[in-house]
């Protein structure tokens, strides 16, 4: 892959220490850095609230992506009926944080939904993400019925051409798409692009039609995330997308935005492999959206902000 050592870590299951030393060269060497908002923004060595707080002031701060009177949308990852530090959904800390930041720029109404795998009930209580937005204010929607989605064109897909989208997200002003970084047994990684999975009604189609494409292709909808806030502070590295034991979650406690969802991912795939190893090239549906023009996995090109608390 493109810039392997994006950032450079020893890690163990549990525990990680990283080292931004080359990202460091590269980000002094971008005569852009000052004059733009980054690219990408890693953050490391915090807890999720403050990993987001620093994360979105380097990119401008929560009022540049949510204005007063908005509906906003948070579409992380609910899906499995398993507890918070099995590192299989979105933490709920980082949910809690979000919810505050978008009522705190002048939100009217932020929503909260997966189309989850396990039984959705379960998988809302047992993550603790149902209990976490309600309390910070949201509204938290099911997505286990048809009837909650409306049919929409995806005319720059190469092989999905339409789908069904959760009402809610297609009522919003704005959205966040808030995937936890996860191996996957199927799509060898599970990120921002693979988190678009959860917003849709016919997964069947996607394992039934080159699965790699239908995620390519469902990022190619017009209404784009305003930012891709990828959960790294519990990486499941091995056993994906839900993991066997605690054992196959490791701490990495980083965070990672990009409006870019290519390179969002590939900058994940880099952290991913600080702890498992996973060839980039194997996750086809990055590349299959980078054809798409997506985004870009060529990290050398991009401002890239990196913190550690």
């Amino acid at each position: 892959m493109k810039r392997r050592d994006f950032i450079k870590a020893s890690a163990a299951v549990g525990v990680a220490a990283l080292s931004f030393n080359k990202l460091q060269a590269a980000i002094t060497n971008n005569k852009l850095m000052v004059e733009t908002a980054p690219d990408i923004v890693a953050v490391m060595g915090g807890e999720p609230a403050e990993l987001l707080e620093r994360a979105l002031q380097e990119m401008g701060g929560i009022e540049k992506y949510v204005k007063k009177g908005q509906s906003v949308v948070i579409k992380p990852n609910i899906g499995w009926d398993k507890k918070p530090e099995s590192g299989a959904n979105t933490n709920p800390d980082l949910l809690d944080a979000l919810i505050k930041q978008c009522f705190k720029a002048g939100a009217k109404k932020v929503t909260v939904f997966d189309h989850t795998c396990d039984n959705w009930q379960k998988c809302y209580a047992s993550s603790d993400l149902e209990r976490t937005a309600k309390a910070a204010g949201a509204v938290v929607l099911p997505a286990n019925d048809e009837s909650y989605y409306k049919e929409v064109a995806i005319p720059k897909g190469v092989i999905l051409k339409s789908a069904k989208i959760h009402q809610a997200l297609l009522d919003a002003d704005v959205w966040f798409n808030v995937p936890v970084l996860k191996n996957h047994g199927g799509a060898r990684m599970t990120i921002a692009m693979k988190n678009y999975m959860g917003i849709v009604w016919d997964r069947g189609y996607f394992h039934a039609n080159d699965l790699q494409q239908c995620i390519a292709d469902i990022c190619t909808w017009e209404k784009r995330p305003a930012l891709n806030i990828i959960d790294a502070y519990r990486c499941v590295h091995k056993n994906g997308p839900q993991g066997r034991s605690l054992d196959d979650a490791a701490l990495l406690k980083t965070l990672i935005i990009s409006k870019d969802i290519i390179a969002g991912d590939t900058a994940a795939v880099g952290l991913f492999n600080q702890v498992e190893t996973m060839d980039i090239n194997s996750v086809t549906h990055i590349a299959k959206g980078e054809k798409l023009n997506l985004g870009t996995q060529n990290l050398d090109k991009l401002n890239i902000k990196r913190i550690k608390l």
